[in-house]
């Protein structure tokens, strides 16, 4: 049984209640030791408890003492044997403990003394970076999951470090500034922040609003460090991608979806989108521009990266992610070509089939505003439990560029490149590139660049034209696929991310003549 605990008040109430239940064997999962036995100290505080911390280090050491110590013990046997020995209302907290339960004698002893713990108001918390259970403890243990610091917290860590004594820190932060500034430590732990913020106090000799940014900065190197998890800025907007005009509408409907005047409207939080389509046509330059245009924080989900070579190490490593992402919400979560990420069989034991139903089961539950993008190019590839209805709000198919597209998909790679549209003939352009995807666009546009540098003269539309007829597109190299694809749309499994265009032949690549 696993129980997450949000927040430090829901975790001391959930703590005391088991204390009370007589629940003598609890797992704590965490990687904030201190901030949890501060926790578990001000539970014991008001129940009136003792409370005595173990480790292989120390021994036994005083955490809130009122009344039996046990003796000396530096292996885990002996002072598992000490405990048994006390008769007092004592909470054992047990650091690493977890490194000593393979032992079978270690196993029989905890597991014999949780369960005369029941009659003598003892209680075992283990403390551990992992929810891994041998298999003869898990009906004798319950779980509880110790989240990083909310904004609160954090908003108390930020005044300990303004108001310690002999420092003179200059404050300059505005209210609004203040609440950015713990919004953006979102998803570190307690001693990540404080360090956050000492360093932004450092680094200006005062704290203002400039202080966000820093932190931004760092909080992308710790969610690095989670190797699962990437962050990406947001600098991608709507003007840098080409068409997709009915996907645009759909997603400035929803800019406003995770303030606070939408929930007092009553209105849910969007789960996500699929993005399914054809290679080229901007589904990843889509979810970076998501990122842009909702101003929120974007995180890509490597799925790769969460496979281990322990057992059960895979699905902790996933959910071990999972919960940072809600930690860090509203956000965005891009899972990049799905069909990959998540592909599953029997030939790894099942690891992935477990890691593909813990991320399913937790984007069709989760209730923290995680914005989940998913992309994907082959639809066959897909299970289809993953595109039924509750999983996404909507599951767009980007097509090949109509000829209005193609002329802004040009428009914005010109701009790109410090070039005036006006210089070139779009119109042609858009004429000569059909059946080609954004990405053939862009790159027959550089190798016109090419041309232009090496001649020592500006690129000109037929250095572009040029560039077209030399390339294979998609569309003829990969007809099948593209067929294929595009009879999933007409069968009205997906909306297409782009407008009409009644002007253009329904199957343009059919119309593609390539120069001999």
């Amino acid at each position: 049984m696993t129980e997450p605990a949000s927040e430090p008040r829901l975790f001391e109430r959930q703590l005391d209640i088991y204390l009370r239940a007589r629940f003598t064997l609890i797992l704590l999962v965490t990687s904030e030791e201190e901030r949890a036995i501060q926790s578990i100290k001000s539970v014991c505080e008001r129940s009136q408890r003792s409370c005595i911390a173990w480790d292989l280090a120390e021994g036994f050491t005083e955490v809130l003492n009122d009344g039996q110590r046990p003796g000396t013990a530096r292996d885990a046997v002996t002072a598992l044997e000490q405990i048994d020995k006390t008769d007092t209302n004592t909470v054992y907290v047990l650091k690493d403990f977890h490194e000593a339960w393979n032992n079978p004698q270690v196993k029989r002893k905890l597991k014999n003394v949780a369960q005369r713990c029941k009659f003598n108001r003892k209680s075992l918390i283990v403390t551990s970076s992992s929810s891994k259970l041998p298999d003869e403890l898990r009906d004798e243990v319950v779980v509880i999951e110790f989240l990083p610091p909310t904004a609160p917290e954090l908003d108390d860590v930020l005044n300990r470090i303004i108001q310690t004594p002999g420092l003179k820190i200059k404050v300059n932060l505005t209210s609004l500034g203040r609440e950015k500034l713990t919004q953006a430590a979102l998803g570190l732990t307690a001693a990540q922040a404080q360090r956050v913020f000492a360093k932004a106090i450092v680094s200006d000799g005062f704290l203002d609003d400039r202080a966000i940014s820093l932190v931004t900065e760092e909080k992308k190197q710790i969610i690095r460090e989670s190797e699962a998890l990437e962050f990406y800025p947001a600098s991608e907007t709507p003007d840098d991608v080409g068409g997709l005009g009915v996907l645009k509408s759909w997603l400035r409907l929803r800019e406003q979806a995770f303030t606070q005047r939408a929930r007092d409207y009553g209105l849910p939080s969007p789960k996500g989108i699929a993005l399914i389509g054809i290679p080229g046509t901007g589904k990843s330059l889509t979810a970076k521009m998501i990122g842009g245009l909702w101003r929120l924080p974007l995180l890509r989900l490597d799925v790769g990266s969460l496979f281990g070579s322990l057992v059960g190490e895979s699905e902790e490593r996933a959910r071990r992610a999972l919960r940072l992402a809600e930690t860090v919400a509203p956000c965005i979560i891009w899972i990049d070509e799905m069909e990959k990420a998540l592909s599953h069989g029997g030939l790894d034991s099942g690891t992935s089939t477990r890691v593909f139903g813990t991320i399913l089961t937790w984007m069709q539950e989760k209730t923290a505003p995680c914005f989940v993008v998913a992309t994907a190019n082959d639809i066959s590839s897909l299970p289809p439990e993953l595109l039924r209805k509750g999983r996404f709000d909507e599951i767009f198919f980007l097509d090949l560029p109509n000829r209005a597209e193609r002329a802004e998909i040009f428009a914005v790679h010109l701009r790109k490149r410090r070039r005036l549209q006006q210089d070139y003939d779009l119109a042609r352009l858009a004429e000569a590139s059909e059946g080609y995807v954004g990405a053939e666009i862009e790159q027959a546009i550089i190798d016109a660049m090419y041309v232009g540098f090496n001649a020592g003269r500006e690129f000109t539309t037929q250095d572009i034209a040029d560039a077209l007829q030399k390339q294979v597109p998609l569309s003829v190299s990969q007809r099948e696929t593209i067929e294929h694809l595009r009879s999933w749309l007409h069968e009205g499994r997906a909306l297409s991310a782009s407008q009409s265009d009644a002007g253009e032949e329904p199957q343009p690549f059919l119309n593609i003549q390539l120069n001999p």
